[in-house]
């Protein structure tokens, strides 16, 4: 079975599930203001041989300088730079996809392409080197990666990172792109 998926490096953004709390005054009183409280339920249910994005590849904020450099966040959340590129706070986090095979089974998994670019403001940027948080960590391409199901109940889920190539004086803004992974149940 073969499914693809195409992703944006950036955060989903995620439509609320309103649930509104009715509250009466059980007293005689002035009239006061309520807030009414919102909260998210979201659920995914799985079918056999499938997989899904869990959260977008986010490179966090960064802060460009007149030098070329990069940001790189690992599989595991930690995010280094190189060059002109500063991290600007802690944020940034690696994309995730889980998805449900059965125990042992082999999957392929391979990128739509070895680097994208990413659209903005300023000039584009590229994403190169995804790397999966496997054990041990590999560099995703478009040629496949094979893989076993290591879980009693065939339930995975793996990280992905890459490094972003920030140009001297880039604009700042938000920029996006997608990419492409695709797995193949063997």
């Amino acid at each position: 079975m073969r499914t693809s998926h195409i992703f944006r490096p950036l955060r989903a953004q995620r439509g609320p599930a309103a649930i509104a709390l009715l509250l009466a005054s059980f007293a005689a009183s002035p009239a006061l203001a309520q807030n009414a409280t919102q909260g998210e339920a979201e659920v995914i249910v799985l079918r056999p041989l499938s997989f899904f994005k869990v959260n977008d590849l986010d490179f966090g904020s960064i802060i460009a300088s007149g030098t070329a450099g990069t940001v790189r966040l690992q599989p595991d959340g930690t995010r280094t730079r190189t060059g002109g590129a500063t991290l600007a706070g802690n944020d940034g986090e690696p994309a995730r996809f889980a998805g449900l095979g059965t125990p042992n089974r082999q999957v392929n998994i391979s990128l739509g392409a070895n680097s994208i670019f990413i659209t903005g403001p300023g000039t584009r940027m590229r994403v190169r080197d995804f790397e999966i948080g496997s054990t041990p960590t590999a560099i995703l391409s478009t040629t496949p990666t094979r893989f076993t199901i290591t879980s009693a109940l065939g339930n995975y889920n793996f990280p992905v990172g890459a490094t972003l190539e920030v140009g001297a004086n880039q604009t700042p803004g938000d920029y996006s792109g997608t990419f492409t992974i695709t797995l193949n149940y063997l």
